[in-house]
Order: C-alpha cells, then structure tokens, then sequence
C-alpha cells in the first residue's frame, strides 16, 4: 500500500458501494471515513476533517443535494465527488453548479474514480498550505515580531493600525536601514488587501526609461527589445500595494504618471505609435518613502 495520501468521507445509503470505494481508495494510500445517510456524515464532518467528500446523491432522509449545501457552509473550500445514476446526471449537473468538484456515474470507471479523487485532495491540500503561507506570512510581519518596545516605536505601530485600514497614499520616512519596508508590509498585511499583491519598487536602482517600462509596462514593438507586451508593476499591483523605496530618486517627468495611477487608476503603457490604455478593478495602495 502506497503512503497516506489524503483523507476522504465517503456518505452512501449502500453498504457494499460503501465498502466498495474504501477499498480502493485505501489500495491508493487515501484514509476513509463512512457514513450511511446525510445526518451522520454532517457530524462525521464536525468531528474531524477531510481532504473530501464523495457523497451519493439520492440518500434517505436529507437529499443528497441538501448535503452538499450544508458542506459547502461548513467548510467551503472542501471538494465534493458526486456520486450518481445515469438517470441522475442533471442532478449531478446542477450540483456541480452549486460547487461540487466533480461527479462519478454508477457503476463507475475505477481509473477515473481515482484521478478524480487524487485531483480533488491535490486542490484541498494545495489550497491549505496556500492559508498556511498566508498566515505564516501575516504572523512574520505581525507587530509582536517587530523588535522595539520604546515609545516612539509604539507610537510607529498605532500609526499603522490607524492607516491600515485607509485607501490613502501612505508617506514612510526614516533614514536607510530602519524598517520602511518592514512597516509598510505591516500596514499591507493589516488591510483589507493583504490577500493581494504586496510590489516593491527600487526606484533609484533603475534608470528613467526601464523605471517607466518597469512601473506602467509595454506594448509589442514599444522599442527595439520589446518583443512582447508586458504588464507594469500598477497592473500587477491591481487591489494589492505597490511600494516605492526611494520615491525621492524618481525623475519630474514620472512622477505625473505615478500621481494618476495612485489617484484615477488608469495609465498607458508604453508604445511607438498607439497607446494602451488600462484600468484597475480596484486602485492599489500607494506607499512611498
């Protein structure tokens, strides 16, 4: 027997399709868990937790779709396999609709089955170690791990969770080597955009013409090595924030630019003859120091 792989809650009226996909799901180094109804399986799901579900459709007392509902508000990142008849593939259509992973047709294709399966706990453990990141992330940057308990530095950390949760354009001074980028991550992951993009610029580490490629992108044949169109640092930091170290060193002729995307969210990227205009769905936030 292959290594764990996964976990999986299968719920189905029928003992013998029960012990059926345990079988070859253990065979593939996936742990089960069985429930014969609805109601048992929703508490099998609050005890304990599950890489998926594959869940029959046509169940006694609460239906199978009714099931898939109440996952789905428990947990929703959690796959749902459809299990069904061919006689109920609309159904299995419509749950898929209302978020299921997949469905699987009784009898079922054991090859199928199985890259089903491994496809669905493949998402839900990628999505988890994607939470984790996130949190681990967030919890580096959290005030507790920022060396200073003197008054002025807390005074710093107030600041920050005043401004966080502003839209502003957010000014960071301090001399070189103090912690801009480290307070400006602190506000971003404060927000509510610390799920996006978080861009760093070095502005005085590049020269006028890349800076401005770089910050507002290009289009195919804007010059002689642009051989490809290529999204600008406000593009990618689109709903996140974008942050400017050395905002001082950007030349006059930028700065207007920089000013419109912070204030309107649209610009034009560069071009020999036309522009492309683009707009964000949502204005970054602005830091600058």
């Amino acid at each position: 027997m292959s290594k764990h792989k996964g976990r999986a809650l299968i719920i189905d009226d029928e003992e013998e399709i029960r012990e059926s996909i345990e079988l070859l799901l253990n065979s593939e180094g996936i742990s089960t868990v069985t429930a014969k109804n609805g109601e048992e399986g929703l508490i099998k799901l609050e005890e304990d937790l599950f890489d998926l579900v594959l869940l029959d459709l046509m169940l006694p007392g609460k239906s199978g779709m009714d099931v898939q509902k109440d996952i789905k508000r428990m947990d929703p990142s959690l796959p749902v396999v459809i299990i069904t008849a061919m006689a109920g593939i609309e159904s299995a259509v419509a749950a898929i609709k209302e978020g299921c992973f997949d469905y699987v047709t009784k009898p079922w294709d054991n090859e199928k089955l199985v890259v089903i399966v491994n496809n669905a706990v493949k998402q839900r453990q990628l999505m988890s170690e994607n939470s984790h990141l996130r949190r681990a992330l967030k919890e580096r940057f959290e005030f507790s791990n920022i060396v200073g308990k003197s008054e002025p530095i807390i005074k710093v950390l107030d600041m920050v969770s005043q401004v966080a949760p502003s839209r502003s354009t957010v000014l960071i001074q301090g001399e070189s080597g103090t912690g801009k980028e480290l307070i400006a991550k602190a506000i971003h992951l404060k927000s509510a955009r610390c799920d996006r993009s978080f861009v760093p610029v070095n502005s005085g580490s590049m020269p006028v013409d890349l800076l401005e490629s770089t910050l507002f992108g290009h289009v195919r044949g804007a010059f002689t090595s642009a051989i490809a169109a290529k999204k600008g640092l406000f593009e990618v930091a689109d709903q996140g924030t974008i942050f400017f170290d050395e905002i001082g060193t950007v030349s006059l002729e930028l700065r207007p630019n920089c000013c419109e995307c912070s204030r309107n969210g649209s610009s034009c990227a560069l071009a020999e003859s036309i522009s492309s205009r683009w707009t964000f769905g949502s204005l970054p936030q602005p830091m600058w120091t």
